[in-house]
């Protein structure tokens, strides 16, 4: 009887793609489909999505920043009175955000922004057991502060948005010596 002789095995290819490959197969897609992966990207992932804001024009930041604002100072308001999860890489996003528009001259935009953290954020702080988001909130609203202590608007605009931060802080604490400090610098009246 005749023994057998056993066949080679092909060789398995990898199942996982090295960046290399990935970056021969993708220089081989048009612009339009390279769009369309990183748009359907960035819409399932929010982190990747802050990321791509980095390349927006200042009205895309703005809207972008009142969506990262919207993800920060959201909470389950049946959670109120307890130390529920909140997003703080969109505060970070905020942050960053606000910084931008300091820096590609949209101060008023920043300090438009600026109210709706201050409005949305303190009551998220109110509704919370120890408001541990505040220091995130402070950190955002101390970009646009500083940016108005540096700047040239009228007195009477940084004295009216001061006392507009200060009546949208519903907890009464939030950058309150700041604000304060700043409404006392630009004005003759007392908050």
């Amino acid at each position: 009887m005749r023994k057998r002789r056993p066949t080679k095995v092909a060789k398995v290819p990898k199942t996982t793609l090295s960046v290399d490959h990935l970056a021969q197969a993708l220089t081989k897609r048009k612009k339009a489909e390279l769009v369309d992966v990183i748009v359907e990207i960035a819409r399932a992932d929010r982190t990747m999505m802050r990321r791509l804001e980095a390349q927006a024009s200042p009205e895309e930041l703005i809207a972008a920043t009142r969506q990262a604002i919207a993800d920060a100072t959201d909470f389950d308001e049946r959670d109120h009175n307890y130390n529920f999860g909140y997003d703080f890489e969109a505060y970070n996003a905020v942050k960053r955000n606000f910084g931008r528009l300091v820096d590609l001259g949209h101060l008023r935009g920043a300090m438009n922004l600026s109210l709706e953290l201050m409005s949305q954020g303190s009551y998220q702080v109110e509704m919370s057991d120890e408001g541990l988001m505040t220091q995130d909130i402070e950190e955002c609203l101390q970009v646009v502060i500083k940016a108005i202590g540096k700047c040239d608007l009228p007195a009477d605009d940084v004295s009216a948005w001061c006392a507009a931060m200060v009546k949208k802080d519903r907890v009464g604490f939030i950058c309150d010596k700041e604000l304060r400090a700043l409404h006392n610098r630009f004005s003759t009246s007392s908050l």
